[in-house]
């Protein structure tokens, strides 16, 4: 089964969180660049209001065609406890390529589960599973249990 790791990351954790999946994996993955500057307090403020207007952005291009994998695993931060701009935006443009899904999410606070019905909802697909990792955890390295157990979920 083809697998596919996609996320973008506006402060690095999600990707953090994507390369070390890929890694386990042992698959190949993909970073989703926005070309809207987000970083900083005024970028942090703009992508929750843009989540939450449920705003799209132009992304570069993918390099990787979701169509050739078996099950594409995205990863996104919560904005607004929401998912971010770039990861609506990867999803609306291809959506009809994606064969399944799997979801997890980098948070401050909360927002993982209503970001991933979203994301299901907008893919008209639900999650084989799903993944919310906090801040905390990340901060603390307090992760890696429940990486094990996204993965087994998977196979």
């Amino acid at each position: 089964m083809g697998l596919l790791v996609v996320f973008y990351s506006r402060t690095g954790n999600t990707k953090k969180i994507g390369e070390l999946i890929s890694r386990e994996l042992s698959c190949e993955y993909e970073e989703i660049f926005d070309t809207k500057k987000r970083s900083g307090f005024i970028g942090f403020l703009k992508a929750g209001a843009d989540a939450t207007r449920k705003k799209l952005t132009i992304i570069k291009e993918v390099e990787k065609s979701p169509e050739l994998y078996d099950l594409i695993i995205m990863g996104t931060p919560i904005w607004n406890r929401r998912m971010s701009t770039p990861i609506r935006t990867y999803i609306t443009e291809y959506r009809s390529k994606i064969k399944n899904v799997a979801f997890f999410c980098t948070m401050g606070g909360k927002g993982g589960h209503k970001a991933f019905e979203s994301m299901a909802k907008l893919c008209d697909k639900q999650a084989i599973s799903t993944l919310e990792i906090n801040k905390k955890e990340i901060k603390e390295g307090l992760y890696s249990n429940k990486i094990r157990k996204f993965i087994l979920s998977l196979t």
